[in-house]
């Protein structure tokens, strides 16, 4: 670890023991215990553009379908498509605002089954226990204060109010998905605020920016000529979900420091974060659901078969800022990430823009209005990868450049009930030229 990590790792283990110190010693006027059980359910049409890119790794004749003399990347599952994709049982248990216990546990999953179709059916999506008091982006906090959270969470710069069912480059490559070990939080009185977290840090792996990761590695490939129902994708590097507990001694170190603003009617707030992770990628990670290893062992190939050229070490290096502005029914958010994995550098930047008003609509069911909000949204993400690819590799496309432009409204038909259109429009920036992997995503949500 560098010097100036282990300075880091010093900063953290002093926010620490002021946080835990924090929390312990929290106060509520009246603290009670309450239960809070919900369900949330997305029923999907899909409908994404077939498309085939030609890889230049040689296949032997009966690892490809028959008849086919090249191998491809291919759209998972080009064509329309109505699917159930979720459903969640989420929990709460909480005593005042010094504890709260949360979990939710994933069925059929069918958007975030990591990395393959293969994976779980049935997975817990987040589990962990909060002492003290974490307060919302771009609220201030009520004075010194602080937090500590242990279990499976997301990263504290995810953004976790997104206007689209759909991701972002970004958001996909970086932070999608949730780690496991300890956070900490620290209000420095009403705007400034520390954080930092002790992970285990996500395996690197391969999936497809769509709603579908697509099938990399799974068992059907190693029956002969095989033909799999869903297809490789067009899939870009990204941090994979965890499969357990694993620590081995190489913790993720995060942190960050950021100032929030709001004025006294609630109505313009904004927030401010920078924030870094170092890590060590490990030389294999087995993933449930693939026969490829992750993590460095995915950027070398089986025998160092298609090792990227500049690949070096095993440092994970993550940089970043989040931007968050609310100006009464606008809601902007902005991130950039600065990373290099084994010596391979990568960057990205994410922009969302959602204007949220009422309809001017007097129809009501038992009390409740019906249509009373619709909410357009627009973002735009970018993945510059700043490295080349092997002479031979089944997924070129972990280095190709790549943009994504994702534009659509969501129609709040009852209080919980909502309706999502979107479009996302791919462009890819291959060996050969531009190209693109497009696609239409309707969602139907509920929540209890």
């Amino acid at each position: 670890m560098t010097a100036s990590f282990r300075s880091l790792a010093r900063v953290l283990l002093l926010s620490a023991m002021l946080a835990v110190t924090s929390a312990v010693h929290s106060q509520d006027e009246a603290p009670s215990w309450r239960t809070d059980f919900g369900i949330e359910t997305r029923l999907h049409y899909r409908d994404s553009d077939r498309n085939r890119f030609a890889v230049n790794f040689p296949f032997t004749p009966d690892m490809l379908p028959p008849g086919q003399t090249q191998g491809f990347m291919e759209t998972v599952e080009p064509g329309g498509h109505f699917e159930v994709s979720l459903i969640s049982l989420i929990a709460n248990i909480a005593r005042g605002n010094r504890f709260l216990a949360h979990a939710r546990v994933d069925f059929i999953d069918r958007h975030d089954r990591n990395p393959t179709s293969g994976d779980r059916k049935i997975d817990v999506d987040q589990l962990w226990l909060r002492w003290g008091r974490e307060i919302a982006p771009a609220l201030p906090a009520e004075g010194f204060g602080g937090y500590v959270k242990l279990g499976k969470f997301e990263k504290f710069e995810r953004q976790n109010d997104r206007h689209l069912e759909s991701y972002g480059l970004v958001s996909t490559a970086f932070n999608r998905l949730e780690d496991l070990g300890a956070e900490f939080g620290l209000d420095l009185g009403g705007n400034f605020y520390l954080k930092g977290s002790i992970t285990q840090g996500n395996p690197l792996f391969i999936r497809d920016p769509n709603a579908l990761a697509g099938d990399n590695g799974i068992d059907a490939l190693r029956q002969p000529n095989p033909d799999p129902e869903l297809k490789t994708g067009i899939p870009i590097l990204y941090d994979a979900e965890i499969e357990g507990l694993d620590f081995d001694g190489n913790p993720e170190l995060g942190a960050a420091a950021g100032y929030r603003w709001a004025d006294a009617s609630g109505q313009r707030a904004f927030d401010i974060m920078l924030f870094g992770y170092h890590g060590k990628l490990e030389e294999t990670v087995s993933l449930h659901g693939t026969f490829y290893g992750g993590d460095l062992d995915l950027l070398r190939g089986p025998a160092n078969q298609f090792a990227y050229p500049a690949l070096s070490g095993n440092d994970r290096e993550e940089y970043g800022v989040n931007l968050r502005a609310y100006l009464g029914d606008l809601s902007l958010f902005g991130q950039y990430v600065d990373q290099e994995i084994a010596s391979l550098p990568r960057s990205g930047l994410e922009l969302e823009a959602a204007w949220s008003f009422e309809l001017p609509l007097v129809w009501s069911i038992e009390g409740r209005q019906l249509f009373s909000h619709i909410q357009p949204a627009v973002r735009y993400s970018r993945l510059d990868n700043d490295f080349a690819n092997p002479d031979i590799t089944p997924f070129p496309s972990g280095a190709w450049d790549w943009e994504k432009v994702d534009v659509g409204v969501r129609l709040t038909i009852l209080p919980g009930l909502d309706l999502t259109a979107e479009y996302a429009d791919n462009r890819l920036f291959t060996a050969g030229g531009k190209a693109s992997n497009d696609e239409w995503l309707v969602t139907l949500r509920w929540r209890s």
